[in-house]
């Protein structure tokens, strides 16, 4: 079993040192190997160390889950819209509306490579592996969404990092709950594919 100090070093080069490293100029295909290799690491740690099983528990209720989840999408919604249609009325859903099949193409290729990735990463990784490292449960919470807020360093935008900060919060607390990969990349995938959608996509990378 590994000591407390090796996980700490682990969380550190996985949460902080690469992340914050992505934010800085040096060869896009580095970032590329440094990002694959770190990943693959993920993987063994999940699978080979904290034993992690990805199946769909039959015990999930759905229902509560997506009455939640439409409650927070419904006010993301209305802030999200307001937000674009008062500070850069011409990018409102200027995606969906001129190019419908590239924004059916990016959700599918979101949700799947950059969203279910980062929920193993962020969400199950860390609460499997790293919680129990922490003095509470809300500061597990807390850090969570700070190291969620701090791997979108490299958009170099101050909303961007707001936005992820609370949408960490969201998810770690789904997470919790439910003890679900798949309903908390569910979710997270409504409200990114939702930022895309109303016309935030090009702060957080997406093509337009």
């Amino acid at each position: 079993m590994e000591s407390k100090t090796y996980r700490w070093l682990e969380f550190l080069i996985i949460f902080v040192i690469l992340p914050v490293s992505f934010a800085l100029k040096y060869p896009p295909v580095i970032k590329l190997f440094l990002g694959s290799v770190g990943f693959l690491y993920v993987i063994y740690l999940l699978l080979k160390v904290e034993d992690v099983r990805f199946q769909l528990s039959p015990t999930i209720n759905w229902k509560t889950f997506w009455k939640l989840t439409s409650a927070k999408f419904f006010i993301i919604a209305i802030l999200t819209t307001s937000f674009v249609y008062f500070t850069d009325k011409g990018n409102l859903f200027c995606v969906l509306l001129s190019k419908p099949k590239m924004w059916v193409l990016i959700l599918f290729l979101y949700a799947l490579f950059s969203v279910y990735p980062q929920e193993l990463i962020y969400r199950t990784l860390y609460f499997n592996r790293y919680q129990n490292l922490m003095k509470s449960k809300w500061i597990s919470i807390i850090l969570n969404a700070l190291v969620f807020s701090m791997a979108h360093l490299m958009f170099k935008n101050t909303l961007v990092l707001i936005m992820t900060f609370l949408g960490g919060l969201l998810f770690a607390l789904t997470f919790l709950k439910t003890k679900s990969t798949t309903l908390v990349s569910i979710e997270h995938a409504i409200y990114g594919s939702w930022l895309f959608t109303v016309g935030m996509g090009d702060m957080l990378g997406f093509p337009s």
